[in-house]
């Protein structure tokens, strides 16, 4: 009973682990890979005279052909199953002085519609999106790192001559993941220009975004953009002399995030988007390798499980046969009675069961008791208070039904055994 009720207790737990594990990832890691997005990015410029139709001809239609541009933002826009669709410009990675003094080393500008932030899963923590020109949005990590010059300059200099003290980095690091107020200040950001260092005009910071859904905010730091209108980038890239790198009569996208009504429509749309010249990928594969990773697992904890309970079974073939052994004068005595054989053989199949039931019952406790102990190892060394594991109750009959089958498959060969003892030979010989 003890080998069944650490078998039952294995195959719960197991079971629990899986279902709290794929809990944790669908909310912490797959949830945060928007699976119902599809990205879009050009194919770059085709050859000369390659134009397509619809684009004109020649050398210009040709170059113009795999780029990401109005035309085709309009016609994926049109696309059944397409509930919205956000296009960016990369600006590249600036550094930023704030009206009051203070340096980042960096965050990489993107020229995207303000308005539509909101449509990919953005929240704002403060102030909200600005139609003038100038006005910038914040995400959580360009908040953070902001330090004086003094403070910046004596960093670099230490990391400079002492790159391997770990106590210069750890400083550091501290400066870099801590949060300053930046909703309503203005901000310059530098170049170089022909290595010389430019200023662009100031820009208003209007509204700052809160830490991603899924998200932890001592990684989200990490994670630093600026985001601004078509309209100022255009107006930065004036200000700044930025180089273009394109030809094309209409405004260029470097990417497209499209938000997809069904994750079933995800491949139709992207194989219409290909036809576009455009290059589309999404998560799904993603989200099959972890889940693919998530039922091995499940998988290998049920098979240890399983194995436990195989070692215990052996155990009660080995109780039950010498328990028919010392039993086999009342086997003898029940026979002379009139016992038949059916009877005598469901008599220690139901004791095996019962042997399995009980087993099962105390597997449920010993279960709650280990659960409750790896919660609080969870939550004391790993720090991951979004995986919680939880006994369900669809779970429990799972584990009962394990434990007394185990007990009734065990329990078969020693009833055979019992009975077919000869019961003028059991009697005779005790």
């Amino acid at each position: 009973m003890t080998g069944i009720s650490i078998g039952c207790a294995a195959i719960i737990v197991a079971i629990s682990i899986g279902n709290g594990a794929q809990s944790y990832l669908e909310t912490e890691i797959i949830g945060g890979m928007k699976l119902d997005e599809i990205t879009v990015t050009p194919q770059g410029s085709a050859p000369q005279g390659s134009g397509g139709q619809g684009e004109g001809s020649g050398p210009a239609a040709g170059a113009d052909r795999g780029l990401l541009t109005d035309d085709k933002v309009q016609v994926i826009q049109g696309f059944d199953h397409v509930k919205s669709v956000i296009a960016s410009k990369q600006l590249g990675y600036f550094r930023a002085i704030s009206s009051d003094n203070l340096i980042n080393d960096g965050f990489n500008v993107v020229a995207v519609d303000l308005s539509k932030l909101k449509e990919q899963g953005n929240r704002f923590k403060e102030g909200g999106a600005l139609e003038q020109i100038g006005a910038m949005v914040l995400n959580y990590g360009a908040t953070t790192g902001w330090k004086d010059a003094e403070t910046s300059e004596r960093l670099m200099n230490m990391i400079s001559s002492d790159p391997n003290n770990p106590k210069i980095w750890e400083e550091l690091q501290i400066y870099e993941s801590t949060v300053s107020e930046m909703n309503g200040k203005n901000i310059q950001l530098e170049s170089m220009n022909a290595d010389k260092k430019q200023l662009s005009p100031q820009l208003y910071v209007g509204g700052v975004l809160d830490v991603p859904s899924g998200r932890d905010a001592q990684f989200a730091f990490y994670d630093r953009q600026a985001y601004i209108s078509f309209d100022t980038a255009e107006w930065l890239t004036n200000s700044l002399n930025l180089q273009n790198g394109t030809t094309s009569k209409q405004r260029v996208y470097d990417s497209l995030t499209i938000k997809v009504d069904d994750l079933q429509n995800i491949k139709p749309l992207e194989d219409l988007i290909s036809k576009l010249a455009l290059n589309a990928s999404d998560n799904l594969a993603m989200r099959d390798q972890v889940a693919s990773q998530l039922d091995t697992f499940k998988a290998i904890a049920l098979g240890i499980g399983v194995f436990i309970l195989l070692l215990a079974s052996i155990s009660i073939i080995v109780a039950m046969t010498m328990s028919t052994h010392q039993r086999r004068r009342q086997i003898g005595i029940m026979k002379v009675l009139g016992a038949n054989m059916p009877q005598i053989r469901n008599m220690f199949i139901v004791e095996a069961s019962l042997l399995g039931l009980l087993g099962g019952l105390l597997g449920i406790v010993f279960a709650f008791l280990i659960i409750k102990g790896l919660n609080s190892f969870i939550m004391a060394s790993a720090g991951m208070s979004g995986l919680q594991i939880a006994v369900t109750l669809e779970t429990l009959p799972i584990g009962i039904a394990f434990a007394v089958m185990t007990g009734i498959f065990s329990g078969i060969y020693p009833a055979i055994s019992a009975a077919r003892t000869n019961a003028l030979l059991a009697i005779k010989r005790d």
